[in-house]
């Protein structure tokens, strides 16, 4: 029996070269602005993260005593917002226009996640210096992954990460350097 003249059309498509869920993205990016007290200094540091965000952040706590510091057990001292999908990409943008787009290697950790201070809101484009607020700076951790990362989360059968899913330095560095153009220092 001869094969139908449509078989040509129903043969497997050519397989594309990369693999879609293999590709790294950004799954959250935490913008963390600790002042070490309560008062004043954090509502500045709360009006800076709105500014920048365009979100609510919410209170950090002390977690222990430190009578040097003068700081008690579940006092706010700072705050800090979580940013994901576009929020997190767009932001992640302007905070490494902030930086030079320039990443120092051994912000990147082993699992591929990055992190990296920004030494005054100021230096994010479009921002003016306020002396109402004065100078604050801020902590950006950036957690990157791939499609499947959820399994470690789940509340029914969550399981540690496999080996496939996890990201390496090198492959967050090309990522970033693709994706965001940024310069690794090497």
């Amino acid at each position: 029996m001869s094969a139908p003249p449509d078989a040509a059309s129903r043969a497997p498509a050519a397989v594309p070269s990369a693999n879609p869920y293999r590709a790294l993205r950004v799954i959250k990016v935490v913008v963390n602005a600790a002042v070490g007290e309560s008062g004043e200094a954090r509502t500045k540091a709360v009006k800076v993260l709105e500014m920048l965000t365009h979100q609510k952040p919410v209170a950090t706590r002390a977690r222990s005593t430190n009578r040097d510091f003068g700081i008690r057990k579940g006092q706010e001292i700072g705050a800090k917002v979580t940013l994901r999908g576009s929020s997190a990409r767009e932001f992640l943008a302007r905070a490494f226009e902030a930086r030079d787009k320039q990443l120092d290697v051994d912000s990147i950790d082993r699992s591929g996640n990055f992190s990296f201070g920004v030494a005054d809101y100021t230096d994010f484009s479009g921002m003016k210096y306020d002396p109402a607020i004065g100078i604050h700076g801020m902590d950006v951790a950036v957690e990157v992954g791939r499609a499947g990362y959820r399994i470690r989360e789940r509340r029914i059968q969550a399981r540690p990460l496999p080996r496939a899913l996890r990201s390496s330095r090198d492959e967050t560095k090309a990522f970033l350097t693709s994706t965001f153009g940024v310069t690794v220092l090497e």
